[in-house]
């Protein structure tokens, strides 16, 4: 299976140049893949180091936003730019082990089904302040309630979705948190499988807790919305 690898980046600069490295270990047994980091209007030397590593590893292209659009922005570029139908989605801050990504494949060969659209990562070992594990745990039990995504973990960065699914369905920011059940509305399947997760080496997280639940009820009702109105027809032709 060809597949591209999106990885959304913004001032990750310690962090660029070993997580290629490693998602190049990971995959470099494969007939042909890619690497797509986006680089969202980073202000530090971001962009430098993937511009070096490109010497390196010919199967890394680089995307750069002039001004930081968000996370789910950047995934959207990405994906729009892939050249394969199977994309998988990495964090920048690599606590999202890439060695994970065989393992999301070898998921999806086993059920050998076309309905099954997303594997979505489980990190049942969360390597995070104590803080952020429960606010995450609550915020997926919240998700849960609500949407019946049957995934424990929809704020894993690592997954593996079809391309031209993910662009069927309608964009909005922050999507990546909620695309399992994006995709369900769609009417596809969604499994998880565990992944490892590791503590963040460098840098700091991007979002606060205040500012991550806001936007997450904001968000959440967004969805729900959508819910309503959508509708799923079957659809034959009469001759």
């Amino acid at each position: 299976m060809k597949i591209s690898v999106v990885v959304p980046v913004h001032n990750e600069t310690d962090n660029v140049g070993t997580l290629i490295a490693e998602i190049h270990q990971a995959l470099s047994t494969r007939e042909a893949y890619e690497m797509l980091f986006v680089d969202d209007g980073s202000t530090d030397d971001t962009l430098l180091k993937l511009k070096e590593a490109m010497q390196t590893f010919p199967a890394l292209r680089v995307l750069r936003h002039q001004n930081s659009c968000g996370q789910s922005r950047a995934i959207y570029s990405g994906v729009v730019a892939a050249q394969y139908d199977w994309i998988a989605t990495l964090d920048g801050d690599g606590q999202n082990d890439p060695a994970d990504i065989p393992k999301l494949i070898a998921a999806l060969s086993e059920r050998n089904s076309d309905k099954l659209w997303m594997l979505a990562g489980h990190r049942h070992q969360r390597h995070d302040t104590g803080w952020r594990r429960f606010s995450s745990k609550f915020a997926n039990a919240i998700r849960q309630a609500f949407l019946r995504d049957q995934t424990p973990d929809s704020g894993c960065g690592l997954k593996l979705f079809r391309r031209d699914k993910f662009l069927a369905l309608p964009y909005f920011d922050h999507i990546h948190r909620f695309l399992p059940a994006m995709i369900i509305m769609a009417g596809g399947e969604v499994i998880s499988v565990k992944v490892n997760h590791r503590p963040r080496g460098h840098g700091r997280s991007k979002y606060g807790t205040l500012d991550r639940l806001l936007a997450g009820v904001v968000d959440l009702l967004g969805v729900i919305w959508l819910r309503k109105r959508h509708s799923l027809p079957i659809v034959s032709e009469v001759r």
